[in-house]
């Protein structure tokens, strides 16, 4: 893809009790002042309000397509919102934000979104069924298998995608309680999220032979059936069949020796079977500048790694480095691999 313009990039506060609207207005000039055009969808009135709590001033023009800078797009929330203070009548808010987001990238307004967090509990409060982004953004986008990936920034902010300055966490399964993981795993969803994971890789991180370490689901990897089946009846022949096709998959082996150096040597990316599995790891690698990334999506999104926050809402004590991280990486995304 070439861009004969600079990219756009949307940018979803989300909760709006929490943090979110803090980093819009801490981040702002950091993030305008990058080669892109930014479009921040939220509720122009909550993010004046949250200016004035940190002794600042919010003072941009509404969005206007195909003219550049940055802007807002409004999308009013449904009741008056106080910093730290969750109310379930907002959470159609949260949701129209992220729509409109979803929509514009689809349409081509935007080349790539990047997200605030959520509260899933009260959206789940307000009666809305939800379980996080990742899944919102494939319904809506008609993405048939999205993956989530975390990637943990070893190096400084704006350096390259190099893999050797990154540790990647990407899962097979996201937000499932842990009884209903093994049921889930099956070698169809397996096969998808390790296509989808090579695929993007190439494409979006300029990887060219992405080596992937699979973990196993039990302990030991199931030693051998003693500990589990997952790995000989589902895993095992999954990898060996796409390895035969000449991806270039290692695995499965024990996810508690999975992240020591030895094994890292040479790997881009780790495929954790479940959520708690490998980001635990991840997040102590690089909790604070780490980033969400969700891969199989027909547009580029990343997030930051942290929730909402409450409360350090409108406190000042927020730290922008997972939002600046994810910006900047969605700004490399988009950018065409020579």
């Amino acid at each position: 893809m070439e861009m004969s313009r600079l990219p756009t990039i949307a940018f979803t506060p989300g909760e709006p009790a929490g943090i979110g609207p803090d980093l819009a207005v801490l981040a702002l000039d950091e993030m305008t002042a990058a080669d892109c055009s930014l479009a921040v969808i939220a509720d122009p009135e909550v993010l004046a309000q949250r200016a004035r709590e940190l002794g600042r001033t919010f003072d941009l023009p509404m969005w206007q397509p195909n003219r550049g800078g940055a802007g807002v797009i409004a999308v009013k929330t449904k009741t008056d919102v106080r910093s730290g203070r969750l109310d379930p009548r907002n959470a159609a808010y949260v949701l129209e934000t992220l729509e409109r987001a979803t929509d514009g990238c689809m349409r081509g307004e935007f080349d790539a979104l990047v997200t605030g967090p959520v509260h899933k509990g009260v959206i789940n409060d307000a009666g809305i069924p939800f379980t996080g982004h990742t899944e919102l953004l494939a319904e809506r986008s008609g993405a048939s298998q999205v993956v989530m990936m975390l990637v943990a920034q070893t190096a400084p902010r704006n350096a390259s995608l190099d893999p050797d300055t990154s540790l990647r966490v990407a899962l097979v399964t996201t937000h499932l309680p842990l009884h209903a993981v093994s049921q889930a795993i099956t070698p169809e969803r397996l096969e998808a999220v390790i296509r989808v994971l090579d695929h993007d890789l190439r494409a979006r991180f300029g990887i060219a032979n992405p080596a992937i370490l699979v973990c196993g689901l039990n302990p030991h990897a199931g030693e051998g059936g003693h500990l589990g089946n997952e790995e000989i009846d589902v895993i095992a022949p999954v990898v060996d069949r796409l390895q035969a096709e000449g991806l270039n998959l290692r695995g499965p082996v024990p996810a508690d020796t999975a992240f020591t150096p030895g094994s890292l040597r040479g790997i881009d990316t780790v495929l954790a079977m479940y959520h708690d599995q490998g980001l635990p790891v991840l997040k102590y690698a690089g909790f604070g500048t780490a980033v969400n990334v969700t891969l199989g999506l027909p547009f580029v999104r990343t997030s930051v790694d942290h929730g909402t926050a409450l409360a350090r809402a409108g406190s000042g004590d927020v730290d922008c480095g997972s939002l600046l991280t994810a910006f900047d990486l969605a700004l490399q995304m988009v950018t065409p691999v020579s």
